[in-house]
């Protein structure tokens, strides 16, 4: 006999199969994620405190994976404001255990590392400063997650398609079997040129053509399509990659 709890996952599994077969509910969603960049929407958004630039559903879909995966570590690159960091610290810290988060950035601002130096959560943040790409400071990351048995990885600095393809082709090999290698900003491919303003990237190249490219090279990962198929708003799809083996 199916438990209440079984028969609540089927209808919800039903549920996503639905939306993800709706075009007209896919072209509802497109459109109002493009309205939403012009108004700067996921800029509104603070974790404990801190701006935490990114869109609530993505924000769910990663401490769904974070409590699947429970990593020893999680390491990000792009720093900002710090809100994702303190996110995943914070998240870390229900679980319980020892996990830690590395943040690199190429410019961690004063203002803002202070802010993260003082939060409660910073106890388990460690941020390093310097191209995530760079030789040494991949070196640096290398050597610090030496020691953990869970890794995930969450790219979300320069988007664009070299930089990303450098930075998976530097991390991958860090990230678990079974847990998460995570690229945000990958939308970029399906917006208007026009939305991304004066930045070095936009259509054509960006994290997704990255990843593109990446996973023609790596098949120890796989899009894990279900992320983007449920959320239907994201910044990421096609950008939560699991690794299989």
């Amino acid at each position: 006999m199916t438990s209440e709890s079984e028969k609540f996952k089927q209808e919800r599994e039903a549920a996503i199969d639905a939306m993800a077969a709706d075009a007209q509910f896919q072209a509802v969603n497109q459109a109002w994620f493009e309205h939403s960049i012009r108004h700067k929407y996921s800029y509104n958004f603070t974790w404990m405190g801190r701006p935490v630039i990114q869109y609530p559903q993505d924000i769910v879909a990663m401490q769904e994976i974070i409590w699947e995966v429970q990593p020893d570590l999680i390491i990000e690159t792009g720093i900002a404001h710090g809100g994702s960091l303190i996110l995943y610290a914070s998240l870390l810290e229900m679980a319980g255990g020892p996990g830690k988060v590395l943040g690199i950035d190429i410019e961690i601002r004063p203002h803002n590392r202070k802010a993260i130096e003082e939060h409660p959560m910073f106890r388990r943040i460690t941020m390093l400063e310097g191209s995530a790409i760079a030789p040494d400071m991949v070196a640096r990351v290398r050597e610090f997650a030496a020691s953990c048995r869970r890794v995930m990885v969450v790219l979300d600095s320069n988007h664009t398609h070299d930089h990303v393809l450098a930075e998976l082709q530097s991390y991958a090999d860090l990230v678990s079997p079974g847990s998460y290698l995570v690229v945000f900003d990958t939308v970029v491919e399906d917006l208007p040129a026009q939305l991304s303003g004066d930045r070095p990237w936009g259509p054509g190249n960006n994290p997704k053509t990255a990843v593109r490219r990446f996973l023609e090279q790596d098949d120890r990962f796989v899009i894990e399509r279900r992320i983007q198929d449920k959320l239907k708003i994201t910044v990421a799809p096609d950008g939560y990659l699991k690794r299989i083996r």
